[in-house]
């Protein structure tokens, strides 16, 4: 007995030798390497989001800014304690916000995977915003009425602000909830300059590390890293000059519906002409972007996107496509010339033109006889080009090359393709092969009509280029990013995208033909009375018919600064229309006080 009691003594000490052996290799050897491992169990990351940077005009007025709104959101930690999981406090809140309690259930939802757009792909140790902009009055019964509310939070947060309201809407673009980045509700550009300059405006988030308990609650914050507030975009936009062009827009709208004419949209471009940069760009129908602010309501989305509501989202002056009329004869002169036709020679302009079997008339049929290209610029002579668009035809069926010259040309003035303007959404235009089998389909080509489609931005390239001396540029409105402390980060410069092929001697001809365009020509009655010897304005109207509605009315026009196009679809001859509406436009550049005067 005795020895059996001694060897469970020994038993016994060996196993306690043991357990303390084993104490203290986890307390002192392995003790500080569980101890991390304890710590990074209960360690928690959470995003700080940036401040986003400002939008300003060249003069430094702003254009879009932040302010200060009162932001719901809901702590989900402490709702899924509540002995019904939170579902009654959300029931509360839903009435209170007017919203259905499913969509917040979604809105709180941890997302299983990548970020999807209903659910919250950010840290559940954060309130999660559920709606932004929300009244002081309700947030004021949130916070006087915690014992209803439990878990919710409401506390003011940046937001998006546009201090001018509609102004430069499609230039701007809006911010909206980013389904793809760490916190699904940071606002990311989903258009215009906010998603171009989206990177530069964002900032940097900045991060936060927490340690919490085993129900989830914070203890401490181990280490906290500031976000980067984001730059400022500085662009070539002159807001005085934006609100003249979009004031022009509405009138010239309004005026040509007095008539009869349905001016469904219209679009302007005002560019500086040897710099590519652009002052004011402007579209109807249009929209306020504020109606992003918050969160968009699905009947609002529905409006703006809407074709018989116009599609207010859809910026005309970039993404709209039209025949650009008599405004395409300037490339139709250069591919004479460069054809062999003389600059400076003498042409027919008779009342109508036969191509096969088939008269192509002058506008109302009246002829000219024989005058220069100059004077066919000024009355906008057709008849001389369709000859031309005819004859080069037969050149090119002889030669048997394929692309007629009227095509190359209308290529390197830039047409047919994007300007790679910094605005998403920029459309291409058309121009055809050029290898048409009929020599009519040359002909309406040579005055802007049948198989051509052109954007006022790639014809205000074009004209900006004429008026240069040939440089095309590559059209931009970011003029500089500034930093939050003031450095200048870069400066963005239009970079050059081409040469027009046209010599000194035709680009002469061409402004003069244009300069008599505002004096004796088709805009003379628009431009009656306005100061042309000290304001010389160079231009050219175009009516473009568009089979099953009314005609679309052009002007492009420019003078030693700035380039102005305007386009009103189904408004009529561009006489009568786009170049009164440039008229106004121009008035605001020259700060001359104009009544535009009726047309004949």
């Amino acid at each position: 007995m005795r020895s059996r009691i001694i060897l469970v003594h020994v038993l016994v000490t060996c196993m306690f030798f043991v357990l303390v052996g084993r104490l203290w290799q986890v307390q002192v050897v392995d003790g500080e390497r569980y101890a991390r491992a304890a710590t990074a169990d209960h360690e928690r990351h959470v995003v700080v989001p940036a401040v986003r940077g400002r939008i300003v005009d060249s003069r430094g007025r702003p254009l879009v800014r932040n302010r200060t709104a009162t932001t719901v959101s809901i702590d989900r930690t402490i709702l899924t304690r509540l002995p019904d999981g939170g579902r009654e406090v959300l029931d509360r809140l839903a009435r209170l916000l007017g919203m259905e309690r499913e969509e917040i259930e979604r809105r709180i939802r941890p997302c299983d995977g990548p970020a999807r757009k209903d659910c919250w792909a950010g840290s559940p140790y954060e309130p999660i915003p559920v709606k932004d902009a929300v009244d002081e009055r309700i947030a004021f019964q949130i916070t006087e009425r915690p014992d209803r509310y439990p878990g919710v939070v409401a506390d003011l947060r940046p937001v998006r602000d546009y201090p001018n309201g509609e102004l430069a809407a499609h230039v701007l673009g809006y911010v909206a909830p980013d389904d793809r980045s760490p916190t699904s509700r940071s606002p990311v550009g989903r258009d215009g300059l906010e998603a171009v300059y989206d990177s530069d405006l964002r900032g940097v988030p900045g991060e936060r590390r927490l340690v919490v308990d085993s129900a989830g609650r914070v203890v401490r914050v181990l280490s906290e890293r500031p976000a980067t507030p984001g730059a400022t975009l500085v662009t070539s936009i002159d807001s005085r000059i934006q609100k003249a062009t979009e004031r022009a827009l509405k009138r010239a709208v309004e005026r040509a519906r007095k008539r009869g004419l349905p001016a469904d949209q219209a679009a302007a471009v005002v560019m500086e002409s040897r710099t590519g940069r652009i002052t004011a760009l402007a579209a109807l129908p249009t929209y306020d972007p504020t109606v992003w602010v918050g969160g968009i309501s699905p009947k609002d989305y529905a409006r703006l996107t809407d074709p018989k509501q116009g599609s207010p989202l859809l910026s005309r002056a970039v993404a709209g496509q039209w025949a650009p009329a008599s405004t395409w004869k300037v490339t139709s002169v250069a591919a004479a010339v460069s054809a062999g036709r003389p600059v400076n020679g003498v042409y027919g302009c008779p009342g109508s033109y036969r191509v096969g079997d088939r008269p192509f008339r002058n506008f109302g049929g009246i002829g000219y006889g024989m005058i220069t290209l100059r004077r066919a610029l000024e009355v906008s002579c057709d008849t001389i080009f369709y000859r031309f668009a005819h004859e080069m035809w037969l050149e090119t069926a002889r030669k048997k090359n394929g692309v007629h010259p009227m095509v190359r040309t209308a290529r390197a003035f830039g047409f047919g393709r994007p300007t790679g303007v910094d605005l998403p959404g920029e459309a291409a235009g058309y121009l055809p092969k050029g290898d048409w089998d009929l020599p009519g389909y040359a002909a309406n080509f040579s005055i802007g009509q049948g198989e051509v489609l052109v954007t006022p931005l790639q014809l205000a390239r074009a004209y900006a280029a004429i008026a240069n001396g040939g440089t095309l540029y590559s059209p931009r409105i970011g003029k500089k990013v500034v930093a939050a402390d003031g450095t200048t980060v870069r400066r963005i410069k239009p970079p050059v995208a081409g040469r027009l092929p046209v010599d000194r001697r035709t680009l002469q001809v061409i402004r003069q033909g244009l300069a008599d365009v505002t004096r004796s020509g088709t805009a003379a009655g628009a431009f009656a009375g306005y100061p042309l010897d000290k304001h010389p304005i160079s231009g050219k109207t175009g009516t473009a018919e568009v089979v099953g509605k009314r005609d679309t009315s052009w002007f492009a026009s420019f003078d030693k600064k700035y380039t102005v196009v305007v386009m009103v679809a189904q408004g009529g001859t561009g006489g009568e229309t786009a170049a009164p509406a440039a008229r106004e436009i121009w008035s605001a550049i020259h700060g001359v006080k104009d009544e535009v005067k009726k047309t004949r």
